[in-house]
């Protein structure tokens, strides 16, 4: 079986500027979807009632640039494997992150899963994502995806979670059985790399649910980041000078996409600091929803 990269980048979003002008609209089975241009910037945005959170943009005069820096964050997954054969990602937004993974790795394979079929219409539309024989996207509910792909024995090198709502995290993809169901699909130098959330009465509760399922992982912060992202590995974590090494190596491909992964290695750490006491979300103890609003 093909080793395969699975990442999860759990879209950290933006509040849209009122100045935007909206170019499409329309109303999936799921959400309110529009399109907006402010200046040089076009971007995907879930409406909600209380405000518009920007799911994905791009530069319209360097369209390589990668916008927003919680994306950018994500990146840090390669200094733990710098060359990943496959990749899987869920949540497609604009398509930013297989856009520039594809044109990162050529030869690599990249599953993309999305529960809405308008925004896969979307991206393809308006931001330039296209599928081909290299870049598959599965419209279906990532749960029921990994799990079949467990059961086939499927093996990715990376894997990335991107699944907001807008406002949250779908709770079925927070428990410790989603997470060890998607731990199963790693390969054996494979990285899990989650965009989770920086600053809420979830915090906790995540936090532990990810070191029950894969011990220690890398926490990372930016000081100028609202965001952190959660990198574990089926290996043990490599040190710092390690880390380092492969942020020199992968510096000048990744400047291409605005990613400046030099200044990334020290600010990852497996430091806790959240409370070791919180429950383990499960999937008959979830209450995200409830949490992330409290």
């Amino acid at each position: 079986m093909t080793k395969r990269w699975i990442v999860f980048s759990m879209l950290l979003l933006s509040a849209v500027p009122s100045f935007s002008d909206v170019i499409h609209r329309e109303k999936s089975l799921y959400r309110n979807i529009e399109v907006q241009e402010t200046g040089r910037d076009r971007c995907l945005v879930f409406a909600q009632r209380s405000d518009d959170r920007r799911q994905s943009c791009v530069n319209l005069k360097n369209p390589d640039r990668v916008v927003f820096s919680y994306v950018r964050m994500t990146f840090a997954g390669l200094l733990l494997n710098e060359r990943p054969g496959s990749i899987l990602i869920v949540g497609l937004g604009g398509g930013t992150l297989p856009s520039a993974l594809g044109a990162l790795y050529p030869e690599a394979s990249i599953d993309v899963i999305e529960i809405d079929p308008a925004v896969v219409r979307v991206a393809e539309s308006f931001f330039d994502f296209q599928v081909s024989d290299r870049v598959k996207v599965w419209v279906q509910d990532a749960r029921v995806f990994i799990k079949r792909a467990g059961r086939r024995g499927d093996q990715y090198d990376l894997i990335i979670l991107d699944a907001f709502t807008g406002e949250y995290i779908p709770e079925h993809l927070m428990t410790r059985e989603f997470l060890q169901e998607t731990q199963s699909l790693l390969s054996n130098t494979g990285v899990l790399v989650a965009n989770t959330f920086s600053s809420s009465e979830l915090y906790d509760y995540e936090s532990v649910t990810y070191r029950d399922v894969f011990g220690k992982f890398f926490n990372f912060k930016l000081p100028a980041s609202g965001n952190r992202v959660v990198i574990a590995s089926s290996k043990p974590l490599p040190d710092s000078r390690a880390l380092q090494a492969a942020a020199s190596r992968l510096s000048v491909p990744l400047s291409r996409f605005g990613v400046a992964i030099e200044s990334f290695p020290r600010f990852l750490t497996t430091r806790s600091d959240w409370d070791e006491d919180a429950p383990v979300l499960t999937d008959q103890f979830s209450p995200a929803n409830l949490l992330k609003n409290r």
